[in-house]
This record gives structure tokens, sequence and C-alpha cells, in this order.
């Protein structure tokens, strides 16, 4: 256990898990754990000054401890003007940004708050101390047997005019709402003054005096990820205030993002940790009752005498009762270039503060530069291999240069070894380390190899892991759809597919989700067994010389093999039987009369073919004779065979398509290492050790790290007991976080559990839950396929926090980890490094319907240059979904509603950022094809099986384009006028189908057809208006940035991008001319003047951050009552070295190193000589 913690700690950077998260380090009794905290509890309320809620058996601790807590108070008094490091930071702020609205103008951030130091107090404090459940007006809370469950009296919430912004600050983008300093700084005061029964705790409910305080929270989110061997991780620092009723918010938050500990200790004060510190603070506020308050008595100016933005924003009345953003829930920002921002919450929905942290990381990300925070989800996505039960007969075994000795040598910490030449890994006993020279037998159970020459022997189990010291790792699995069991490989390198910038609905989360749970299992048939043999017997025999025109004579090295041949892979005879544009017209018309099912058949008999059956294989293949006659359900060697299908799309309004995957087909491994809110950082690569080898090819690199610990799920599909077995088994589990669920009990859960039928359909982990609460009788409980009723129907929003899957499973990421060790040489010491190496991002398509107008022009896999795929991240278009209200643009990068800045600092970011690593610009479909083919995410969760199983050439849109893979979509006339349809990129063809597709299905061809890969012919005249559609958005997003002026904060490519989008051109040339695509090449970023201004700002900051760090340092070290303190953290060890990081970061020497990096944005109109010169810059 010791060494699974030491591991999740690198993982995550936490020092203690569990303070951080909760995350026990053994086993506990649980009311023991409870009884402690409400101790700790009530210690803090009696320091504080509050009523204590003491339980019967703490009566007699309290009581001795009442002098000395009383003796703690009266010290507290004497400093209650005292606020802790990250609060004098804060008020200082306010200070600087309100003090010139006249005496009394700054309100007081709370110096006597209840100080949430470790998870679990929060939690404690949200339900009343001996009962089950909590009501008021805004929530009801409940103790349930897997955790707490909260509702919200409103179970979902909208973004929309929700996000306002505090004049006098950074510039305000043209998407928020303008408001004046003064009216901020009348909301700050209501807020920090809310009503009595608001700042009630839960925990203290029936007391006869009841606490009522703040409860406060210290968060350290990630900013910056590591970038190995060159500099660690960096975050910035957030203070959460809440009223005591909303305690359970703190509990959110910090579940997701960590436990930062007690403010008030020199341990966790972030000016002192300059190492990891951005030098940026946040705070966030939570203040429902702000939506009671009118714009009059805010000092909202009347209609008459407020300006036009005034206007525009609802920032004036004309009638007195008028209120503020008409009684809908907001949020209001104040920032400014210090660093710092302060959010006021006028609502207590949970995921508004988890939105609210991501808005802030955002800010500080933008701020210090390097980094970006990204709208993304992504994989580690690993191909893995049938191998049947043999495994090691073939060379794929005995990989060149690896040997065990050497393996045990580098990697001896880690590993048991043992004399008969295996090793077992110490961390996790399941993962076995073997010879790279072996066999393994699946009906005999063993595994084989020589020692010294010496025959040795170990037992093949299932629930293990064998791993060769190339990092190729096998596993026993039972088949999941038959009796019979197979040998699973697994590659030791796998493909970072990184989904940023994905509109709602567009299956961020789909990327990084198994394809196991889509796939349905049936048995394989035939017609006539003999005169279907006949069939295959003659697709065998024939001669396929005449299969290719001549000019693709290449794509078969010898057209003599015979299907059956060794020298044919699976693969090859699925090219041999699949129509394609490379055959002759003759050849695809004999392919055409072969039926599908003799396609299949020949498939599967060359899957398990042996060369030792010779012609003989007819032989092995039987039906069994149902009354007298030939049956259809194909068997081999006697056993029922059992094939595999993929639904992709519904043709119709019900009829869904399904199509066999190949025999051999096996659903790749992920490592999920996104979910929603990532720190990204771009660096060279030259910079970078132990690298991906598919790195090779980038000139610089992006490293990305996921920001949450726990990450907020919606389980749509969990309404189907038994459909969602994830979050069954999650649910399940102890100390949940659930929202928007029925609190079941008493009969509502009899009804459920005596249901025999529907209560079977649940995987057994929730049939275990909800027996053990019903078989107990009391206590509330939670069922994953019910949520609460709202109006008297399921809530289309039910949540739970779900812990990250390498967190709650660590060995999977292990062992991952530990096959790319091994299969690239790397120490334990030294870090492994896995960049991003595809970007496939995520578009929600919808057909027309009534007050939506059409966006199904995409065709699964699209391509775009960096022109058309940043007019597509500007708009961020997406089409109705189920996790929408309705359909348009999201704001630049999907990032709207939460950006506090100007949105062209994301921007400038993102594309620098495309352009220094030169990752080419995928997107896949989502909800529909074309008007008449819904997908929902049946293609989101094909991307990573596809891309996975390309080579880092075939990635390249420059080879698929050449040779027929992607072809461009034109510009065309429709109706007397052209249709700009190249704003849609490339597209793949039936040629990718072909090649690519077939590693997956036996038909690929049939699942994306004509209709599927141009979605014009299923109705141009939709595929028109959705291309209108397209460009009509894109128009009216970019006016707004000529019209509010971010456009000149806009670098030199995104300025003429943003002109073009608007007006049609820039200075004369359209987006097709050749200055303009020169504008997008890394050869001009690197030569021009506004580049060079990026490093230059980013040197400049960090100069700034490095002279605050050493003053920090130097005045603590000055404080002789801190000198123990000093002494224990190393304070003057921190300052020497800080002195020496400020003398880096200011020479010539560390501007040049920021080259390939994205430097940091200035925020503010950049400098550019070819600008100046009112020219748009030819290429360098």
């Amino acid at each position: 256990m010791h060494d699974h913690n030491r591991l999740l700690t690198d993982w995550t950077g936490l020092d203690d898990l569990e303070q951080a998260l909760g995350l026990k380090t053994g086993e506990e009794d649980e009311s023991w754990s409870r009884r402690r905290l409400q101790l700790y509890i009530n210690l803090k309320l009696a320091s504080s000054g509050q009523p204590i809620c003491p339980a019967e058996e703490d009566a007699e601790f309290l009581s001795v401890a009442r002098s000395l807590l009383q003796s703690y108070r009266e010290k507290s008094r004497l400093l209650s003007d005292y606020l802790c490091p990250p609060d004098r930071r804060i008020q200082a702020f306010l200070e600087r940004y309100l003090g010139d609205l006249g005496p009394g103008a700054v309100p007081r951030l709370p110096g006597n708050t209840i100080v949430l130091d470790r998870h679990g107090v929060a939690r404690e404090l949200s339900l009343p101390l001996g009962r089950d459940a909590f009501n008021s007006d805004i929530l009801s809370s409940y103790r349930v047997r897997q955790g707490v469950l909260h509702n919200p009296a409103s179970d979902r919430r909208t973004t929309a005019g929700s996000f306002h912004v505090a004049e006098d600050g950074l510039p305000i983008p043209g998407d928020k709402k303008a408001v004046p300093k003064a009216v901020f700084a009348r909301l700050l005061a209501a807020a920090l003054s809310p009503p009595e029964e608001l700042l009630h705790l839960p925990f203290a409910t029936g007391q006869p005096e009841p606490a009522a305080m703040f409860a406060s929270l210290l968060l350290r989110p990630l900013v910056c990820p590591a970038i190995p061997g060159r500099d660690v991780a960096k975050s910035m620092e957030i203070r959460f205030f809440a009223p005591g009723r909303l305690v359970s918010n703190l509990d959110f938050v910090e579940s997701i993002f960590g436990n930062a500990g007690n403010p008030y200790l020199a341990d966790n004060d972030a000016a002192l940790d300059v190492e990891h510190w951005t030098g940026h603070t946040g705070c966030v506020i939570l203040a429902p009752h702000l939506v009671g308050f009118t714009k009059r008595e805010l000092g909202l100016p009347h209609w008459d005498e407020a300006s036009e933005r005034q206007r525009a924003d609802g920032m004036c009345w004309r009638e007195a009762d008028e209120r503020y953003n008409d009684g809908n829930s907001f949020k209001i920002t104040a920032r400014d270039a210090s660093g710092v921002i302060v959010t006021l919450l006028a609502d207590n929905y949970f995921g508004y503060c988890k939105k609210e942290v991501k808005t802030q990381i955002s800010f500080a990300a933008n701020l210090y530069g390097l980094a970006e925070e990204e709208h993304a989800g992504g994989a580690l996505v690993f191909v893995r291999r049938n191998h049947g039960e043999e495994y090691g007969v073939d060379s794929r075994a005995r990989a060149s240069g690896y040997s065990f000795d050497e393996m045990t040598g580098m990697f001896a910490p880690v590993m048991d070894v043992q004399p008969e030449g295996y090793a077992v890994d110490k961390r996790f006993p399941q993962v076995i380390y073997v010879p790279q020279d072996l066999r393994m037998d699946l009906n005999a159970q063993t595994i084989t190899w020589y020692r010294d020459g010496v025959k040795q022997t170990l037992k093949l189990r299932p629930g293990h892991i064998y791993m060769q010291p190339n990092g190729y790792r096998v596993e026993m699995q039972k088949h999941p759809g038959a009796p019979s069991w197979r040998l699973l490989g697994t590659e030791p390198e796998g493909t970072f597919c990184h989904k940023p910038c994905t509109v709602s609905g567009g299956g961020k989360s789909e990327i990084s989700k198994s394809i196991d749970d889509a796939v349905i299992y049936g048995s394989l048939y035939v017609g006539d067994l003999e005169e279907d043999l006949d069939i295959v017997e003659a697709i065998f025999e024939r001669d396929y010389s005449d299969r290719l025109k001549p000019e693709f004579a290449h794509e078969d090295r010898d057209p003599s093999r015979k299907p059956l041949s060794p020298e044919r892979s699976l693969g090859s005879v699925i090219k041999l039987l699949t129509p394609s544009p490379a055959n002759t017209d003759a050849y695809n018309a004999w392919l055409e009369t072969i039926p599908d099912h003799i396609r299949a058949l020949a498939f599967i008999i060359k899957r398990v073919y042996r060369p030792e059956w010779g012609d003989r294989w007819r032989e092995r293949l039987s039906v069994d004779v149902v009354n007298g006659s030939p049956g259809h359900e194909l068997k081999m060697n006697g056993r029922k065979l059992v094939g595999s299908y993929l639904r992709v799309g519904l043709e119709g309004s019900s009829a869904w398509r399904v199509f066999k995957v190949r025999q051999d087909f096996i659903a790749a491994e992920k490592v999920q290492m996104e979910d929603d809110i990532s720190a990204s950082v771009v660096v060279p690569t030259e910079a970078l050790c132990n690298c991906s080898p598919n790195a090779a090819g980038h000139p610089s690199v992006k490293l990305v790290s996921n920001c949450e610990f726990r990450l907020f799920q919606r389980p749509d599909e969990a309404i189907h007991p038994g459909f969602d077995k994830q979050t069954e088994a999650d649910m399940a589990r102890h100390g949940n976080f659930i929202a928007n669920f029925e609190p079941l009990h008493g009969e509502a859960l009899a009804d459920i559990v005596e249901d025999v039928v529907g209560f079977q359909a649940f995987t057994p982990p929730m049939q275990n839950l909800l027996r053990g609460a019903y078989d107990a009788g009391t206590g509330y409980v939670v069922s994953s396929a019910h949520p609460r009723l709202v109006d008297g129907k399921p809530s289309k929003n039910p949540r739970y926090l779900q812990l990250r899957p390498d967190l709650s499973d660590p060995v999977r990421r292990y062992v991952a980890e530990m096959g790319i060790r091994l299969h690239r040489r790397v120490a334990l010491e030294r870090p492994v490094c896995n960049p991003v190496n595809a970007v496939l991002t995520g578009r929600r398509n919808n057909p027309p319907q009534p007050g939506i107008r059409p966006l199904a022009v995409y065709n699964p896999i699209h391509y775009q240059e960096l022109p058309e795929l940043f007019m597509d991240f500007i708009c961020s278009l997406t089409g109705k979904s189920p996790s929408t209200t309705g359909a348009g643009s999201e704001g630049a990068l999907t990032k709207g509603p939460f950006n506090a800045l100007r949105p062209t600092a994301d921007l400038n970011n993102a594309l620098v950022s495309y352009i220094l690593t030169g990752y080419a610009g995928y997107s896949s479909a989502a909800g529909h094809i074309g008007p008449r083919m819904r997908v929902d995410h049946d293609v989101s969760l094909l991307i990573p099986e596809i891309w996975s199983r390309l080579t880092e050439r075939e990635r390249d849109p420059a080879w698929l384009t050449e040779r027929g893979y992607l072809e461009p979509v034109r510009d065309f006339e429709h109706r007397g006028r052209m249709v700009a349809a190249s704003r849609l990129g490339y597209r793949i063809t039936d040629r990718f189908v072909h090649r690519f597709m077939g590693k997956i299905f036996d038909s690929p061809t049939a699942v994306f057809n004509e209709s599927v890969l141009r979605p014009e012919t299923q109705d141009l005249d939709a595929f028109v208006d959705g291309v209108d559609n397209i460009v009509e958005a894109q128009q009216r997003v970019a006016r707004r940035y000529l019209e509010d002026g971010s456009v000149d904060e806009a670098c030199p490519p995104l300025r003429a991008l943003l002109h073009i989008m608007a007006e049609g051109h820039y200075r004369g040339k359209d987006v097709h001319h050749p200055e303009i695509r020169a504008l997008f090449t890394r050869e001009s970023l690197l030569a021009s003047d506004w580049y060079r201004e990026r490093l230059e700002t980013k040197q400049a900051r960090d100069q700034a951050l490095w002279q605050r760090h050493v003053l920090s340092l130097e005045t603590f070290l000055a404080q002789e009552s801190h000198a123990d303190v000093a002494a224990r953290l190393r304070i003057a060890e921190r300052l020497e070295q800080a002195r020496e990081r400020l003398e880096w970061v200011a020479s010539p020497e560390y501007l040049e190193s920021l080259r390939g990096t994205i430097g940091a944005d200035p925020m503010r109109p950049v400098r550019d000589s070819a600008e100046r010169g009112g020219e748009v810059p030819a290429a360098a």
C-alpha cells in the first residue's frame, strides 16, 4: 500500500492523499473516522467562538479542553483583523482596485471562518449531527449508503447572459456584460453580509444555538504541466468562501481539485512555494441571495441616463423594482493584470463552482504564459491483438535487442526476481515479468521458456499481466460473448489522442471510453454449409493477378499469393475482398456477386487457419442437424463460433446499422488522460528526453495534464439498469458525491429490489448495494437508474463525482507506464514523456429542425488546414444535442461562458501552439452525418480505434491527400451563387475506408458508404443551408471582434482571418490567397516580430515573478518570530535558488530557450514590422 500511495503521489503531485482527496491509506472504521471529524469540527467551532454540537462521548474531552480553547479564542480576538497570506493578497487587490470609490467602499474579507483544512470536514458539516437529511429552500441533502446526495432546488442551469465583468480592470470581452465598478463593490459588500439563515451550518441544525459563519477553503489547481527535465508543474491559489448553508459546494470543489490545507500555515503559503506558484490568486464567494437585489439599489442608472452598452447589457432600469439580471443567476468578476481575480457566484449550482475554477485557471494560464487551459478529453490508446490460443510461435514474441537480464538489472527496485527466470512486480503482484523468447499455450495454461538451457514452466493464470522485456504484455481473458478464452496482447507504445475545442455533444468523453460496451455478440450463420464452402474454396483458389488497375499495381507486392498463404495477413485478405477504386471495374463487379455472409465466412477461416491443415480446412467446420436437416449455426471443431458486431448509425427512424467486425478485432486499451479541464504546455522536442518515438516528426510537442482528480459525470445511459457498467460500479462504492438522484428508502426501495426481473438487470455491485440497504431497513441509498423527479419526469442532469480511473484502479496506468519504460529503456528515476500524438476535435451535427438550421454537412472525419480550422475554433458552432437547450456559437475554443479575458488571448495561444507543433487538425462527427443518417456517438467511439492503428506517416494529411485517402471539399455553384464549401476542408474517401477501416470491419465500405462520405448526396439543399449556416455564424462572431476592438489584440494571422470571416477579404485578399496562407506557416511565425514579442513578454513576466518570489522569501526570512519555521522549510536555501533562477530568466540565453514555446500573449495590440508597412507579409 505504501508503494501504491507513492505512485499516486507521483501522478497527482499531492503529498497527502488523505488530506487532499480523502483517499485512505488503509482500512479504517467509517464510524470512528466520522467521530474524529465531528470532534475536530467542534474544536474548530469552539475556537472560533461558535456554539458547539458535541456528541455525548466527546463531552468530557471538550469540557477538559474548554480553558485551552477559551485562551485560544482570546488570542484570536487580538488578531481579529489578521488575514491569512492568500486573503491578504486578495484584500490588497480589493483595496487597490476599489480604493478610488471613497472611504468605506472596500469590503473586508471575513477573518473568522471555519477553515476546511482537510478533505471530509465539509462533507461532515453538510448534514446535521445524528441525522441523515437536511432540507432548505435551495438544497436538499441526504446521507446515503454510498456517500452523500445533494439535490439543488433547480436541477440544471443556463450560462446565457450570466457572465458579468466589472469595469476598470482588463478589457471586457464583447460577449460579457460590463458592470460599473461601484456596483461590483456593492454586490461584494452584500455577498459578505448574507442573511443570517444562510450562514447556519447544516451540521448544527436542531441545536439550541446553531453555529452560523462562513466556511472557507484553499485550492491549488494546476496551471502548467511539468516539463520533464526542465521545470516542475505550476499552480495558482484559489480561496473559496461560502455561507455555512452552502458548505456542500466546498465539499464538491475540494473533491475535484484537492484540498490545499490550512491557509494560515506557512507550509501552505504559495508565496513561499516559489518553485510551483505562478503568482496568481483567485477568490470565489458564493452569494445566491444577490439575485434579490434591484438595479436601482445597486446604483445602476435609469434608462435615460445610461450609455448604449449599459442599455444593451441590461445595466440600467426603467422600473424601480427591476431586479439585477432579471432576478436570474449570474456571476460577476473583477480582475486586473496583477493576476488577482475575484468572482461572486449568485447561485449554489455545483457545476458553476467547478466552471469558475476552470475560468480562473484559464486566466492564470494566459497571464503566466507557456500554458493553455483547454476544454478537452483525451486518452493514451494502445493497440491490442488477439493471439487466440497460442503466443510466441512467431517472431512478434522475439523482438530483438531486449533481454530479461537487462530488464531486471535496470528495474530491480520494483521486481522480485525468481531463480527460474521470471519476476514479480513488488507493487502489483499480478504483474509478472517474463523472458522475451517464450511460448504461451492457453489450452495447457502454461508459459514455457529456456533458462541456461533448462526448460522452465510457469502457470498461465487469468487476472495476471505478463510483460516481456520489450514492454509487450499478454493477458488471458474470457471472451465476453462466448465460453471460450483467448490470449490478448497489448503494444507497449500508445497514441495520445487529444480532443480539444469539442462542442457540447461532440463526444469529448467518448474518446476515453472503451468501445467494448458497444460491441454486440452473436452466432455466425451459413445458408447451406457445403454450398457456402464451395464458394469460399473458389475464392481461395482464384487467381488475383487481374485485381488492380495498372497505376495501382504496386499496392499488392505479390498478387500470386493465395488467401490462405502465410504470406497474406487477414488484413491483406480483407483488402483483397473489399471493393476499391484501385481495383479494375471487372474485379469490383465480381466482388459485388459475393454475399456478405460468404465474405465473413472466408475471413473467419483465414483467421483460424493453420498451415498444417493444408487443404483439409473444410473438415474443421460443421453445423448441427436440426429436425433431420442441416442447421445454420456455424461451429469450428465442434464449438459454436461467435461473431462481434458494432452499431454505426441509424437508418430511417429505428433501424440501427450493425456491421460485423473482424474476427481478430480487439478493442484498444485506453488510459484516460483528460476529461474536461486540461492544462497544456508546448515544448521544443529537443528539450525533452525519453519522449514518444512518434514525437520525432514534430519540432515542438504538447504535454497535457488533467487538472481534475474527480470527474463530474452525467451518466445518461445508466437509467437503463445494467447498461452503464462503469457508472454502476462507481456509484456502488463508498464515499460518493451524488446530485440529482432520488434518495431511496422504504417502499420506493422495496419496489425496486422486489421487482425480480428489473432488479436482475443491474450489475452485481449495484445489486449488492441496493439489497444491502433493503435488508438493513434504515437510511437512504441511491440507485444509478433512478434520477430525481423534476416536474414528474426524471432529471436530465443526474450527476456524480467519479474518482479518476487511474486513482481508483492504478494498475492499468501502471502497466502502461512500465511497458513504455521497458520499451524505451527509461530508468525508474527518470520521467516518462508522452506528448500529444494526434489532435481530433469533435463536432455536433443536426438535421433541419423547427427553429434550428441544419449543420449535418461533415462526413465522419475531416481535416482542415489552419485557416479553416481556426475559423471553426473562433466560432465553435454546435448543433442541437441532449446536453444543450439550443444550438449556435459556444465562443472561441468552446470557452465563451468560461473566459474572463478577451478570447484573442486564448486564440493567439492556440494558433501559435498549432503552428509550432505542426499537429494536423482532424475532427469527427457526432449526432448526424447528413440529414438522414443519425450516428449519435458511434463515430466518436471509433476514432481512437482507427487512429491508434495508423502509423505517423499515415496520419500525415499531405500523404493522405496525395494518395487519395483525403479529398478537398471545394466551393461550388448552386442556384446561381457560390457555396463556400471549402470551409469544410478535406474529408476521408472510400480509399481511406478501404485501406484503414479494414483493420476493424469485415466489410468496411458498407460502414461508410457514398451517402455517408458525401452527405450532400442525401439532400443537397440541406447541405447548402448547412454550409451557409456555418459561414453566416462565423461572420456574425467575427464582426463582434471588429466592433469591440479585440481584433487589434489578435496576432497577424488571426487578424487577417477575422477580417476575412467578417468581410470576405483582408486588404483585398481572400482566405485562399497564397500570402494569407503563408501567415500560418512555422517559417513565417519564427521570423516575425510578433512572435519575438511573445517571447520577450514571457521573459519580462518571469523576471517580475521571480523578483516577487525573492522579496517574499527575504521578507519571511527576516521575521525573527518565524525563525524555526524558516529553518524547517529551508527558506534560506529556497532564497538562494530563487536568486539563481532570477538571474537565469533575465539572461539572453533564457530568452533563446523559449524559442519553440508559445511564450506569453501581450494582451495588447501586437507589434509586427510587416503589418506596420501596411502589407500582408509574404512567407519568410
